[in-house]
């Protein structure tokens, strides 16, 4: 009988098509959860960026210590947090869609001791900042700030191993407002708290990284207060959010199946997050040996800044669309899924060209936001239209890797962000830039190079996608929780579409 409907279903496939209030009511449920997921990075920017200014304010040792030092911890340890967070991604979302809230718990427990572990080595990195940049011949007083910075930001670590589950894990179940608020409380605070630490107590550069750090466990502290208040509120059945929280020791039925999906996504995702962000740190890299390296550096700088801030809403979008792919995909509606992936594609071309404009229109005086200098103001408003061309490729792209870890699929993300930053971009970038003496524009016509044909390939193993397919390698990958669509419903609604 599974075999009928498993053959019903691929062959109903291409004949079905969603109504207008299905789509409407998909934009809805991705606005929900993508709003405040958005508003969230756009807080952690601003506090970023309160960071910065403060190292600023301290001096420009300061600010080149801790400029090291943010980029260092960027490339070698919140990157990784993030991208092994990712990977539980498919098996929280498909469980919860499946309504097996064991398996989303489990891989939570697992997830954060995961990232736990993964800090062990990343600390004793941190901690060997100052002999390998001696040994990388930066300059000795830049080096004993940034490593006084990454000695002070290992408590850091350990807030990140637990937010990124949560956040995971929640926005999973849909539940993404908390999440917002509990973040603004925590950036409302963190200029006050910054300002204490740094100058009133005179710490310095070591005062911006345990206000960071402080700000990050406020936000913990106020998620799980979130956690416990609605365990005591929820009635039986939906209550499931405190339980995951209880890290025992006893071993769990299923528990090394778990592990192995864990490890299965959590690899490929660390690496397809980490190529991307490290591709930014090799522009910068290499803008330090053009013929004016101030000038190219400090557009570099501006550029990293303005990308971050446009990086907020695809990722935002891309969290969505994950979190409805995987849930629909776990419950047995593959149609939904589908529906979700093009509604989601569609918001992330629109919201592209927004950027594209914004960029384009706005490019000198985005620029004196910075900085004064005029040959930096030139260079940047010569590069900004390039950025937002790249914004044109890189929202679709990025929405489609959500679309891929949703669909437990992680590994061809990491595969196509290679070759498209890697093999592509950076080749083009150096020829362009260095060969071609097209300077910091070759740079970044080298990153649009890797953002069109990362999206292309993307985009390309979306369309051919078959969902039918996806939901039944979610049941095998879930369980047998998963109650496949009703035959007879789909047959009505395919008949419905074709009049």
């Amino acid at each position: 009988m599974v075999a009928e409907e498993d053959s019903s279903l691929i062959k109903l496939q291409h004949k079905y098509s969603p109504t207008m209030p299905e789509v409407v009511e998909e934009m809805k449920k991705i606005w929900d959860i993508s709003f405040p997921v958005a508003a969230m990075s756009m807080l952690n920017y601003l506090k970023n960026m309160t960071s910065v200014v403060c190292m600023g304010r301290l001096g420009s040792l300061e600010l080149a210590g801790g400029a090291l030092a943010v980029g260092f911890t960027n490339i070698t340890g919140y990157s990784v947090l993030s991208g092994l967070a990712t990977g539980m991604e498919p098996l929280c979302g498909q469980a919860i869609g499946s309504k097996n809230p064991s398996l989303a718990s489990l891989t939570l427990k697992r997830t954060i001791f995961l990232l736990l572990l993964a800090s062990l080595p990343i600390s004793l990195l941190w901690l060997s900042l100052q002999p390998l940049m001696l040994i990388l011949r930066q300059q000795q007083d830049i080096t004993r700030v940034a490593s006084l910075y990454c000695s002070f930001s290992l408590p850091d670590l350990l807030a990140n191993s637990f937010l990124h589950p949560l956040r995971i894990y929640l926005r999973c179940k849909g539940t993404t407002w908390p999440l917002m608020w509990c973040t603004l409380v925590s950036v409302l605070l963190h200029l006050p708290i910054t300002a204490f630490f740094t100058f009133y107590i005179s710490l310095g550069v070591a005062g911006v990284a345990v206000s960071s750090f402080l700000t990050n466990f406020i936000s913990l502290l106020l998620l799980l207060c979130y956690i416990y208040s609605e365990e005591h509120n929820s009635d039986e059945t939906s209550s499931c959010l405190k339980t995951p929280l209880l890290l025992s020791s006893s071993r769990d039925s299923g528990s090394d199946e778990v592990w192995s999906k864990l490890i299965k996504f959590a690899v490929p995702s660390c690496i397809a997050v980490c190529l991307e962000w490290w591709w930014y740190e090799f522009m910068t890299v290499l803008a330090g040996y053009l013929p004016e390296p101030k000038v190219a550096l400090a557009a570099a700088a501006i550029v990293i800044q303005t990308t971050s801030l446009m990086y907020t809403i695809p990722t935002a979008i891309s969290a969505a669309v994950s979190t409805r792919v995987s849930n629909e995909l776990g419950a047995g509606r593959p149609e939904k899924a589908r529906t979700a992936a093009a509604v989601a594609v569609v918001a992330a071309v629109a919201v592209s060209v927004f950027g594209l404009v914004g960029t384009t229109v706005g490019r000198k005086a985005w620029g004196r936001v910075f900085t004064a200098d005029g040959a930096v103001l030139e260079l940047t408003a010569a590069v900004l239209p390039v950025i937002g061309a790249c914004e044109l490729a890189n929202c679709p792209q990025t929405t489609s890797c959500g679309i891929l870890r949703g669909s437990a699929r992680p590994r061809v993300g990491a595969k196509i962000n290679f070759y498209a930053f890697y093999v592509v971009g950076a080749p083009v970038a150096v020829v362009l830039a260095f060969v071609w003496g097209l300077n910091f524009m070759g740079l970044c016509y080298g990153l649009l190079g890797a953002q069109i044909v990362c999206a292309i390939s993307i985009l390309t193993v979306v369309y051919k996608t078959d969902w039918n397919k996806e939901s039944l390698k979610a049941r095998d990958l879930v369980g047998r929780n998963v109650i496949l669509p009703d035959i007879d419903q789909i047959i009505v609604k395919c008949e419905e579409g074709l009049h």
